[in-house]
């Protein structure tokens, strides 16, 4: 399983507040929630974000409030995998429950421009950026992780494996 697009980069301590502002808490419609994505940091990002990107960030990516909406906004955007140094550990399963790739990486931050081309193998955690011809190792995701990533999240993931018995 592999995704590919162009890199935008945040820094570090890039909270929940800005991945999605509290005032569109009230929102339901994942699409609606998309349209205010990183809103916080770049007003522009879901346009940028549309054709299909991979956020990337430093430490502790996702800190802050524990909404669910934060990564829900960042997939429906158009975010296919985020990629840090380090992820706030409630983010970081958030991602997972609403089927957005999330990979650690140590030395990412450094290795990355905004518009990169970048590929990741969620399988074996390889990230290649192939504008800067930089391969790096990032954290593998286990199998149950990458089933539920596949099936679009925890709630599909649960709904397929319930038709299965």
């Amino acid at each position: 399983m592999k995704v590919k697009g162009k890199a935008i980069k945040f820094g570090r301590n890039v909270d929940t507040d800005v991945i999605l502002p509290g005032r569109w808490m009230s929102i339901i419609d994942p699409q609606e929630l998309a349209k205010h994505a990183l809103e916080g940091l770049d007003p522009g990002f879901p346009k940028k974000a549309a054709a299909g990107v991979i956020v990337v960030g430093e430490r502790n990516f996702g800190c802050g409030s524990s909404r669910e909406q934060a990564p829900l906004a960042l997939k429906y955007a158009g975010v296919r995998c985020v990629l840090a140094e380090s992820f706030a550990r409630i983010f970081y399963r958030n991602s997972i429950n609403v089927g957005l790739p999330i990979i650690e990486c140590k030395g990412i931050a450094a290795s990355v421009n905004d518009g990169d081309e970048m590929t990741v193998d969620l399988e074996t955690g390889k990230i290649q950026n192939l504008t800067r011809k930089k391969t790096l190792q990032g954290t593998k995701l286990p199998p149950f992780i990458l089933e539920i990533i596949s099936d679009g999240g925890l709630v599909e993931n649960l709904r397929k494996r319930m038709k299965q018995k």
